[in-house]
C-alpha cells in the first residue's frame, strides 16, 4: 500500500537560491505529497542557502524541513563542535540524506611549484587565494578556514605573505576567478561542476592534499572526516589525493514534526527516486550534482538522529533492520 496523507496539511521547506539542487530536492517532495495529500492541501518553498540559515529557519519554526549541505556536518552541528551555537540543536531530526559525491580541495597555480602545505608554509608565496565566504552560514566558507588553520596557513599568513584572499559565495563566482587569472589558488567544493574542468583546461593546476595531522585535528575537533579524491576526478590528475570528504544533502526537520508527514516523506524518498534521478540522467553518475542510482540504505544513513515517523517507515520497509 502506498504512504498516503488522510489530512490537509500545509508545508514549508528551505531549499537553495532557487534554481539547483535543493530547490529540485523539494520541489520532487512537494509533487509527491501533493500527489499524496487530499485537496486544499498547500506546499511552499523557500530560498536558502543550505548552510547554518536552514538550521535556523527549522529550529525558529519559520519553515518545517530544509536541507543542509554537507550532510555530514549536520553531527558537527547537533555535537554543538562550532559551527551553530545555539542550545537547542538536540531538537533537530534527519528524514534522510540524498546523494551528492563531493570533497573540498585546494588547487594551485603550477607555476608556483607547490606540491604540499610544507612547501606552502615555508615558500610563504603571495598567493591570490580564493574560496567561499567565512561568515557563519556558508559551510564552504567555514571548512575552507578551518582547515587553512588546522594546516598553519590562515588567511592573516596568507595576507601577512603579501597575498590576497578572495572570497565568494560558491562555485560559479569563486572558481572562474582562477580560470579568469584574478586569482592563482582555489579552495573549494561541487567538484562535479563545469567550473572546474573548465579551470583545469585552461589552466596547469596542481592539487594539493590535506595532510593527516590537519585532517586529524578537524576530525576531532568538528568530527569531519576525510575521503580519497580519485586519479580521474580532474583532467590532469594522475594520482589520487587525501581532501575534506564534502558528500550528499541531509533532510531534516525538528522533533515535533508530525509523525505521518515523516513517514510519507520517507516513503517518497525510497519509493520514488526516478522523479529525482530522471532530471540528472543526461549526466555520467561521476559528474552529477546528485549520484544516481538512489539506495534506500543509503537514504536512511543519516549524520542526525531520524525522526520517529521517517525511522517507521525505514524499518516498515525493511531498508534498516
Amino acid at each position: 500500500m502506498e504512504a498516503r496523507l488522510d489530512r490537509q496539511i500545509t508545508l514549508h521547506m528551505m531549499g537553495d537560491w532557487g534554481i539547483a539542487n535543493l530547490h529540485r530536492i523539494c520541489g520532487w517532495i512537494s509533487a509527491e505529497l501533493w500527489r499524496r495529500s487530499p485537496a486544499g492541501s498547500k506546499f511552499a518553498i523557500w530560498a536558502g542557502r543550505g548552510g547554518s540559515d536552514a538550521v535556523a529557519a527549522v529550529l525558529d519554526g519559520d519553515v518545517h524541513i530544509a536541507l543542509f549541505v554537507p550532510a555530514g556536518f549536520g553531527r558537527t552541528v547537533f555535537e554543538r563542535k562550532g559551527i551553530v551555537r545555539r542550545p537547542d540543536v538536540e531538537r533537530l531530526r534527519a528524514l534522510g540524506t540524498l546523494p551528492q559525491d563531493d570533497r573540498l580541495v585546494l588547487a594551485v597555480d603550477a607555476s608556483y611549484g607547490i606540491s604540499s602545505f610544507a612547501e606552502l608554509r615555508a615558500n610563504k608565496p603571495k598567493l591570490r587565494l580564493t574560496t567561499g565566504h567565512d561568515d557563519g552560514v556558508n559551510m564552504t566558507g567555514f571548512a575552507a578556514h578551518r582547515m587553512l588553520e588546522a594546516e598553519g596557513v590562515s588567511a592573516a599568513a596568507i595576507q601577512s605573505w603579501g597575498g590576497k584572499m578572495l572570497l565568494g559565495e560558491g562555485p560559479w563566482d569563486t572558481i572562474p576567478l582562477v580560470t579568469s587569472g584574478q586569482a592563482d589558488a582555489v579552495l573549494f567544493e561541487a567538484v562535479m561542476t563545469a567550473h572546474w574542468k573548465e579551470l583545469c583546461t585552461k589552466r596547469r593546476m596542481k592539487f594539493i592534499p590535506f595532510d593527516d595531522d590537519a585532517l586529524a585535528k578537524v576530525e576531532r575537533d568538528f568530527a569531519w572526516r576525510r575521503a580519497d579524491v580519485p586519479s580521474d576526478r580532474f583532467p590532469g590528475l594522475t594520482v589520487a589525493f587525501q581532501a575534506l570528504d564534502f558528500s550528499d544533502f541531509l533532510l531534516f526537520c525538528r522533533d515535533d514534526f508530525p509523525e505521518d508527514i515523516a513517514y510519507t516523506i520517507a516513503a517518497v524518498l525510497c519509493e520514488t527516486p526516478g522523479l529525482l534521478e530522471s532530471q540528472y540522467r543526461h549526466i555520467p553518475p561521476k559528474d552529477s550534482p546528485v549520484t544516481y542510482p538512489l539506495v534506500p540504505a543509503k537514504i536512511a544513513s543519516t549524520s542526525l538522529p531520524l525522526h520517529a515517523g521517517a525511522e517507521r517507515y525505514y524499518r516498515d520497509a525493511k531498508v534498516i533492520p
